[in-house]
């Protein structure tokens, strides 16, 4: 072999070596790329990876406003052990157009809430211990319920997004929180709509904080003027904020109308020692001719008409009232994102599958009882619609005017056909 054909052969043999070390370099590098796209599994925590998932599904003020990112092992490890006994939580998708996923979550996505958005299909979960028939219910009865939260905090957020301008998010304030009730023990914050079960829901609330053993014991006035219940505006700003970043946050609505006919039946068809003389005698003097002086005395015998007249004038003579107030002042739903909507209409299922999620003691079911006139039968849609009969068509149009942001909130239909 000559000098020349030795040399030749030698770098053929070191190209050789060469390309296959490049080979292989670049395999190891695919390999490496795979592996960092598989999800990693975190034990009790179901990951749901899709292509796409639809902007309803965020309520306001979650992660359509911002930059979603995804939650790291030890997040999700600390969302499983803060979940309701038997709900395995859903990490949520990061919406398309959000490529960066592997940094820290913004707050406003850390702080969403662990219930109805994130609950995991009937199939994987346990049905409600806390059922009034004391026995499981079938699982196409969760899913329901489930389905049912959804619906109903979809609606919230259309409504709030329909009629809020963006970017016109407003702080927090004392005021936007005083009707909100809090159970440190169970982690619950509770909005009071009145004349929708907040006598039972205040029972059930002491009971859960250990100040009762049952809510059958607890009188209406204990419940209402006893102070038992802290309220969230008793709080300084940081207690508030991290209340509202880290509790359920609950409330329960009605219809309007029937909530409104149920208010006037409660206060001024029965004797009553405020709601005469601070409501009563205004409405009398303001708006009946000839009044008594007996009636303009006492505030007492109000007729629906009447009180009607009061609630729709601009000009009140006097002011409003939390029993006749919109849900949408008191509780303040596109300020405050609630993590429940319960309603009056199907009370008893919904309230028992709050207590469910929160964990509450199996023995603790929703009182169905009525405290107050209890022999009187509760104001009903039948009920309603005699007492609205007693208005004109331009009066039952004003009124539902006045509550058109609770009914569209909370998907209420219009209760008259002529309403516009």
């Amino acid at each position: 072999m000559t000098p020349r054909a030795g040399t030749m052969r030698l770098a053929c043999m070191f190209s050789s070596i060469l390309l296959f070390g490049a080979a292989g370099l670049l395999l190891f590098i695919s390999l490496q790329d795979s592996a960092g796209l598989t999800p990693q599994q975190v034990p009790g925590v179901k990951f749901n990876i899709r292509l796409q998932r639809p902007r309803d599904d965020f309520p306001p003020g979650g992660s359509q406003d911002g930059v979603f990112k995804a939650p790291t092992e030890r997040m999700a490890r600390d969302a499983s052990s803060r979940a309701p006994r038997g709900l395995r939580l859903l990490v949520p998708d990061p919406p398309p157009g959000h490529p960066n996923t592997g940094a820290r979550l913004r707050p406003r996505q850390r702080r969403r809430r662990l219930l109805i958005k994130k609950m995991p299909s009937a199939a994987a979960t346990p049905v409600p211990a806390n059922s009034s028939t004391g026995s499981a219910a079938p699982d196409g009865h969760w899913a329901r319920l489930q389905q049912r939260q959804r619906e109903r905090k979809r609606a919230v957020g259309e409504a709030c997004a329909k009629f809020r301008a963006a970017g016109s998010r407003r702080p927090v304030t004392p005021r936007h929180v005083s009707r909100i009730f809090v159970e440190d023990r169970h982690r619950v914050l509770y909005c009071e709509v009145p004349k929708a079960g907040c006598s039972n829901w205040k029972r059930v609330l002491m009971v859960l904080a250990g100040l009762a053993a049952s809510p059958a014991g607890l009188q209406h006035d204990a419940v209402h003027y006893g102070g038992a219940l802290k309220r969230l505006d008793a709080f300084d700003r940081p207690g508030i904020l991290h209340r509202l970043r880290t509790y359920t946050k609950m409330l329960f609505v009605r219809e309007p109308f029937e909530r409104l006919v149920s208010a006037f039946r409660d206060k001024f068809e029965h004797p009553n020692s405020y709601y005469h003389p601070v409501f009563g005698k205004a409405i009398l003097a303001r708006y009946r001719a000839n009044a008594s002086g007996e009636a303009l005395r006492t505030g007492a015998g109000v007729r629906f008409p009447e009180f009607v007249q009061y609630l729709l004038d601009v000009h009140r003579p006097v002011g409003m009232d939390i029993h006749w107030d919109h849900v949408s002042r008191l509780c303040s739903p596109c300020l405050i994102d609630y993590d429940f909507v319960g309603k009056f209409e199907s009370l008893e299922d919904d309230a028992n599958f709050f207590l469910s999620l929160i964990r509450a003691p199996r023995n603790l079911t929703f009182p169905r009882f009525k405290d107050r006139h209890a022999q009187e039968a509760r104001t009903t849609a039948g009920i309603t619609r005699r007492y609205f009969a007693q208005l004109s068509a331009p009066q039952r149009q004003r009124a539902y005017d006045f509550y058109y942001m609770d009914y569209l909130m909370f998907n209420y239909s219009k209760p008259f056909a002529d309403l516009y």
